[in-house]
């Protein structure tokens, strides 16, 4: 009787998104585990995604599945239950993301493997949302994305740059080929130092294995392109209160972010288990919040629409060269990764959930006004 309750439930859960079980559209559900039910019900995200790692469904389009589960707000219509409380409860009642646990990130994510990543993004291994306005392939939309911050940071021969979260060092390598600048990058991944150093050789780029606590020194302009989204709503102010001190009085600093249209204090129990350890997205009310009386906000752009599109390309890439690299990791390992890429995907297609931001801030209002570029 249990079991055929559960099954009802989400039966009718999927029918408010349109998603039928063992249905003939590309985003109905095939289950193949009548355990799924349950799972779902008693554990909503983490269920979901775990079961699919496992086998037990299956979809022909995950992100129009995704993209339809978001698009309805389910999350908000399926109830958490306590054991899923009491596993998010560190984000409520400790600071997940403190400067001892900093590293945490870099060694459960970014350092899965180099070669994962080169088979997955872009040739100068941007990790971060392109901007496809103009562009025909990822490639272009991704050297886009590092031209548009350039111009909007009005970089200049013989500035001197600090990159917050530098990953392989995409930003450094182009801004110190196209712009003239130096460059400092801090991550706190040790393989992409090790790779981005061996990238970025020759060029006035420096990469450092370095918490962003830890920097102290003055810079004519700041970006930090997807890091801050492993910072943590307790450690906001922290962290603005870092870039105003290492940023000169006339610079300027441009954040690059995913974020969420409502201010959360944790991540998803599947995202926070399986891809981003601690992380969460930030809300512009928080972002505003932190930073008051520290930054005038001179722009703000938000082009999450882009989001889908790249996503989209990261997992062709990934899939297409999955045969090169699957000897070193798992068929679940597959399935897992497939569902991140692809659920992000759809989250993005949705637009009622997930964002991108760039947003440009000077420490006391740009004379005469700042001039946005698109």
């Amino acid at each position: 009787m249990a079991a055929i309750k559960y099954q009802s439930l989400v039966k009718e859960l999927l029918s408010l998104a349109e998603i039928e079980i063992n249905g003939s559209k590309p985003w109905d559900i095939q289950v193949h585990d009548e355990r799924f039910y349950k799972r779902v019900i008693t554990e909503v995200e983490l269920g979901l995604g775990e079961s699919y790692m496992d086998g037990w469904w299956e979809v022909e389009k995950l992100d129009e599945m995704i993209y339809r589960i978001v698009r309805a707000d389910l999350q908000k219509k399926a109830k958490r239950n306590l054991k899923i409380a009491l596993r998010l409860a560190g984000f409520y009642l400790f600071n997940m993301q403190s400067r001892h646990r900093a590293f945490i990130i870099g060694e459960r994510h970014y350092d899965l493997g180099n070669d994962l990543f080169q088979n997955m993004l872009d040739k100068r291994m941007n990790y971060s949302c392109a901007y496809w306005k103009n562009a025909d392939n990822l490639d272009e939309a991704q050297e886009n994305k590092l031209d548009l911050i350039c111009k909007k940071l009005y970089l200049k021969t013989g500035m001197r740059v600090l990159d917050i979260g530098c990953g392989w060092g995409a930003f450094g390598k182009y801004a110190a080929e196209k712009y003239g600048v130096e460059v400092v990058g801090i991550t706190v991944s040790k393989e992409q130092v090790i790779l981005g150093k061996e990238l970025c050789r020759g060029l006035p780029v420096e990469l450092h294995l370095q918490d962003y606590h830890d920097v102290d020194e003055k810079f004519d302009r700041i970006v930090s392109v997807g890091m801050i989204e492993h910072v943590g709503y307790k450690n906001y102010r922290t962290y603005f209160k870092v870039a105003e001190r290492n940023l000169k009085d006339d610079g300027l600093f441009l954040l690059h972010t995913i974020g969420e249209v409502r201010s959360t204090k944790s991540t998803d129990a599947w995202t926070h288990k399986y891809i981003f350890p601690n992380g969460m997205l930030p809300s512009i009310a928080q972002l505003a919040k932190a930073v008051e009386n520290l930054f005038v906000i001179e722009d703000l752009h938000n082009f999450g629409a882009d989001y889908d599109k790249t996503l989209m390309a990261w997992f062709n890439n990934f899939n297409s060269n999955w045969d090169k690299i699957k000897n070193k990791y798992s068929e679940r390992f597959y399935r897992m990764w497939k569902y991140f890429l692809l659920s992000c995907a759809g989250a993005f297609r949705a637009r009622n959930k997930n964002q991108l931001w760039q947003i440009v801030l000077s420490k006391r209002g740009i004379p005469g006004g700042y001039f946005s570029i698109r």
